[in-house]
């Protein structure tokens, strides 16, 4: 370590300008030096004068790059001005306890006292610290939600000391209900206090840091220091298998077939899983839970039938608490081998010791979460190991388009080969968050016992918070529709106050989340329920879906009781609908199209996935997709415009306005009854006619709820919620120009 330097040499390291007492804690670490972003935060922060965002790969050190410089300030301050000095937010309870373990090291000797507040935190200890404030104390936003409410007069006096906010895995707040409730407090608390705290986000490296920055503070993006350091240097082994699904052997299959080659391909899955995870310990990422049930109990099975201990367990945000915690605890148990088959659960930093091997089931939702996944492994020196999973079906004469191009199978390798080149998703800009500004007003109401309609204006919706888009007549409307729900009412002098739905939700304790788990919708025909559906795209009546295999028109959709009445519509087989584990980005879908009309080799597939790449390859040069966007298939046309589900989505809504029957799958838009004049000429009459408002477009779709309090808002801030999220009509529109540009060349 280098030690202080006089004037004349060069400008001093971030490890120089760290309080002794922080310097002998580094020392005592054995630490020949500070990663890069740790010495590069140091002076940023200790000047306080400006927000911090901190962007590295796992392991890089962002927790010391923030709490190095912070804890030699707060030494250096003393316990000057009573109440929490620092305060730290984590989207998760289980990371908040692994942080407070590595926080409370570092600070034990330096007299700096830490606290953690969530639901599984003793009462007595928080009671202990509103008695005594001071330190650094770690929670969620939720628990922080439940401060304002519960302790509204005291915030103030709670938080008096406060020199520090920091924002943990700031890249699983963004774009989300949760990143505006949370900012949306933070900017509350500044309120109260009259001041300007300085933020520190800590990210996982972003497509585009400065949309990161302006969320972080908003309006004041340009303003935020910005630490990036996007290349970790970890080396990653890497594998992709394919698994076809094939009938078993008629006699005696599990003789013939001891590896399970044949059968449903999500048990060869497992039986490769079983294979080749057994004996160490491992992280397995499922699409969705599901998915990790099914595999979860294929290999228990497997563990059974060869009389082996099970080491491989289910974990997901569904089970009980206690459950999560075990498989947690035997995942950082050095003596024991174990798997966590899991969801995004285990995709953030939580400390679950080292990692051999992670696998990933099916194309991830983004290649930023494949990024965050791989980072799990080969966190000591050792090389990270990713093995990739896809499954597929045997091409015949009944395969449709999309089954001989084999989607998901290219969207994993267009994945893996964006993550090897550095990108990723850039975080998806500020929306019109109403449901969460629902919540918000509420929270505000109760916390003041009261509030006024142009103060609430001002403090939820002035310069800083997360809802300043949204103008002073739709906040108007927003109090009407509440007010027509009785979720508000207003006092003689026109104070706003909670109505008795609004009573009811404060005082419950599911109020302090600003998101629901998604609903999933019953499928219903007649008195038969076909199914439940997880629906992420707008439905129309009369409009087209496909569900098992089956094609069916829309009758009706009861947002209230999460029900699609459906009718049977003529066709022959058909995709699977609505099976997207996430909004694929257009940059993904580009590369899906580069991939399968290229000729290159990837020498990390096994020879069932290059044998698949090859047949998809095969059908996009039979089909001549290179040189055109339009399929017929049966009675459907294919539109294959290789963009985003945003842009994708949008474009499907504006040819409905054509009088097409059109439903989004996948990589293509399905229109049904159609010819392919007919829908090219559509397509070219949307790329000529200037873009419509997207809240027209919201207007038309039947199923806009889907936040936790859009049952409290009116169709129209519906549509202007919905738009601001889920459509983008001018990205739509090039997209129609661009394949009418395709069309115009083949003419």
């Amino acid at each position: 370590m280098s030690s202080a330097r006089s004037g004349s040499e060069p400008a001093a390291s971030g490890f120089d300008l760290l309080h002794r007492d922080v310097q002998r804690w580094v020392w005592q670490r054995g630490w020949s030096d500070l990663h890069d972003v740790q010495d590069r935060a140091v002076q940023p922060i200790l000047g306080r004068e400006r927000d911090v965002l901190i962007g590295a790969a796992t392991a890089a050190g962002k927790t010391e790059a923030a709490f190095l410089p912070i804890c030699s300030d707060l030494v250096s301050a003393g316990s000057a001005g009573a109440g929490v000095q620092v305060l730290y937010l984590s989207p998760l309870k289980a990371l908040i306890n692994d942080q407070f373990r590595r926080v409370d090291d570092l600070c034990e000797g330096l007299g700096i006292p830490t606290h953690r507040w969530h639901g599984d935190v003793a009462q007595s200890k928080k009671t202990a610290l509103v008695k005594d404030p001071g330190g650094i104390l770690l929670t969620t936003p939720e628990s922080l939600e439940a401060m304002f409410v519960r302790r509204g007069p005291q915030l103030r006096t709670l938080f008096a000391g406060l020199r520090y906010v920091v924002v943990d895995e700031l890249h699983s707040f963004l774009g989300v209900e949760r990143g505006t409730q949370l900012i949306s407090l933070l900017h509350r608390l500044e309120t109260a206090l009259r001041d300007r705290v300085p933020r520190i986000g800590l990210s996982a490296t972003l497509g585009d840091m400065s949309i990161a920055a302006e969320q972080l503070r908003p309006g004041g993006g340009t303003q935020v220091t910005v630490i990036d350091s996007p290349s970790g240097g970890q080396d990653v082994r890497l594998q992709i298998r394919a698994f076809v699904d094939r009938p078993p052997p008629r006699e005696n299959p599990a003789a013939s077939d001891p590896d399970m080659t044949s059968g449903p391909a999500v048990d060869q899955v497992a039986a490769h899983l079983f294979r080749v995870l057994r004996g160490s310990t491992n992280l397995a990422f499922a699409n969705s839970r599901n998915m990790v049930e099914a595999l979860a109990s294929r290999l228990a099975d497997l563990s059974q039938q060869t009389h082996v201990s099970n080491e491989f367990h289910p974990h997901h945000g569904s089970l009980a608490k206690e459950l999560r915690e075990d498989v947690e605890a035997s995942l950082r148990d050095p003596s024991r081998p174990s798997t966590a088959v899991c969801t995004s659960t285990l995709e953030m930093g939580i400390d679950i010791g080292d990692i051999a091997q992670v696998a990933q089931i099916g194309a991830p939702p983004s290649v930023a979460a494949l990024r965050q996944r791989i980072g799990r492994s080969g966190r000591r020196g050792t090389p990270a190991v990713l093995r990739g999973y896809v499954t597929t079906s045997e091409p015949d004469a009944h395969s449709t388009v999309l089954d001989r191009l084999h989607p998901h199978v290219v969207q994993l390798v267009a994945d893996v080969e964006l993550l090897r080149e550095h990108w990723c998703e850039p975080p998806r800009p500020a929306r019109q968050d109403l449901s969460t500004l629902v919540q918000q007003l509420l929270s505000l109401i109760v916390q003041h016992g009261g509030a006024r309609p142009e103060e609430a204006y001002r403090v939820l919706c002035g310069r800083g918070g997360p809802f300043t888009s949204v103008s002073q007549r739709h906040f108007g409307m927003l109090l009407r529709d509440l007010a027509t729900h009785e979720v508000l009412t207003q006092s003689d002098d026109r104070t706003l106050l909670a109505g008795p739905k609004g009573d009811l939700e404060v005082n419950h304790y599911s109020f302090y989340a600003a998101f629901h788990t998604a609903e999933e919708y019953r499928l219903v025909h007649g008195d038969a329920t076909l199914g439940t559906l997880p629906v992420d795209q707008a439905l129309h009546e009369e409009q087209l879906i496909i569900f098992a295999g089956r094609r069916w028109r829309v009758v009706a959709v009861h947002d209230e009781d999460k029900i699609i009445q459906l009718m049977p519509a003529p066709g022959g087989k058909a995709s699977i609908f609505g099976l997207s584990s996430g909004r694929v980005h257009a940059t993904v879908r580009a590369r899906m199209r580069s991939i399968l009309a290229g000729g290159g080799s990837f020498p990390y597939l096994d020879s069932v996935a290059r044998q698949i790449l090859e047949q998809g390859r095969r059908a996009f040069a039979e089909l001549r997709l290179d040189e055109r966007g339009f399929v017929r298939e049966g009675r459907d046309v294919l539109v294959l415009p290789w963009t985003g589900d945003l842009e994708l989505d949008t474009l499907a809504q504006l040819l409905i306005l054509q009088d097409l029957d059109v439903a989004a799958t996948n990589v293509a838009l399905v229109v049904s009854g159609a010819d392919v004049d007919e829908v090219r000429a559509a397509v070219k009459t949307v790329s000529e006619t200037p873009p419509p408002a997207e809240i027209e477009l919201a207007r038309t779709v039947l199923n806009k709820m889907s936040a936790k309090y859009d049952k409290w808002l009116g169709d129209e801030l519906l549509a202007v919620q919905y738009a601001s999220m889920n459509l983008d009509c001018p990205a739509a529109v090039q997209v129609a120009k661009a394949l009418a540009a395709v069309e115009q060349l083949r003419t």
